[in-house]
């Protein structure tokens, strides 16, 4: 069973009051709103989900409630590989009512960045092991890049099912992550309150949308069928927005990158520089130009020409 927790905070009564989502930001690090999304486009979304893992026989083809076979989990890819393959989330933010949404929200056209979680999280199969998954605040592995956490629910998330948990108010402090512990950093057990967690029951057509430096994790899953959410970063487009695009070259302390919007430029990366591996641990300064190559899609930010984060787009 989880432990107790406060409801999060319901936001939709300030949606376009914005002295008052400022203060509800400044406050907690996130803002919640119910049933705002298009629950077509977020039907659609899910629809793509469930043919996936139908094709993968864990679930049976048609089943709306996504209810485990009990098929071996063996191959199944957890990172859902297939649906990050087919950029499934831009037909999804380019839905016009999506759009509208988070153009009324930000007060801007919207950027979005394309590091992308598509979730499909089976039943656990250990249930001896802690429910929280991996609590981590964005903001530590992506500095430089003041992006907006959107947490989506594709189907209803009670707490059997788990889904996400944050930490209210904690958005404010340090960084709670052990830098004595290379290369993930992982925050400690008890660094966060436990009086500070919060969560819901969600439901298609909810959104969540976290500071970067809000602790949160997922949270085990104890019901009989797959948990569907995708979570993905936004910002104002004309805020400080990080070069998307692919690497031109490559040297031991340079890089060069071709935006997708046309910037493009050449910066130098130092040991301050937050190289990001496909496991989001950091990567080693020297092992930098080993890592990434000419041609791959990264996500790069920088300050007065020196790189503050190099990191593939997933």
């Amino acid at each position: 069973m989880l432990p107790a927790m406060q409801e999060l905070h319901v936001s939709n009564d300030i949606l376009d009051n914005r002295v008052a989502l400022e203060a509800a930001w400044d406050r907690d690090g996130y803002w919640f709103f119910r049933g705002v999304l298009d629950t077509e486009a977020v039907e659609r979304l899910r629809s793509k989900f469930l043919d996936e893992i139908a094709q993968l026989g864990v679930i049976s083809p048609g089943d709306p409630i996504a209810r485990y076979s009990g098929k071996s989990l063996s191959e199944f890819p957890f990172r859902m590989e297939p649906l990050a393959a087919r950029k499934i989330w831009k037909p999804f933010v380019a839905e016009p009512a999506i759009h509208r949404f988070f153009t009324r929200l930000l007060a801007d056209e919207p950027f979005w960045i394309p590091t992308v979680e598509y979730r499909a999280t089976p039943p656990a199969q250990d249930r001896s092991r802690p429910r929280f998954d991996y609590v981590h605040q964005d903001g530590f592995y992506n500095a430089g890049i003041p992006f907006l956490i959107c947490w989506i629910p594709l189907a209803e998330i009670d707490a059997d099912v788990g889904g996400l948990v944050l930490a209210e108010g904690l958005h404010k402090g340090p960084y709670l992550h052990d830098l004595s512990q290379p290369p993930l950093f992982p925050i400690p057990d008890g660094a966060v309150p436990a009086h500070a967690w919060r969560r819901t029951t969600y439901r298609p057509g909810d959104v969540v949308i976290m500071h970067l430096n809000t602790p949160h994790t997922g949270v085990a899953n104890y019901s009989d069928r797959f948990r569907l959410s995708m979570d993905i970063r936004v910002m104002a487009a004309s805020g400080n927005t990080p070069i998307v695009g692919n690497i031109t070259s490559i040297t031991q302390r340079e890089v060069a990158v071709q935006g997708e919007d046309g910037r493009s430029g050449t910066f130098t990366f130092d040991e301050s520089t937050y190289s990001r591996g496909l496991d989001g641990g950091k990567v080693p300064l020297d092992e930098i130009p080993m890592r990434f190559q000419p041609g791959d899609e990264v996500i790069l930010a920088s300050h007065e020409g020196r790189v503050t984060v190099l990191r593939p787009p997933h």
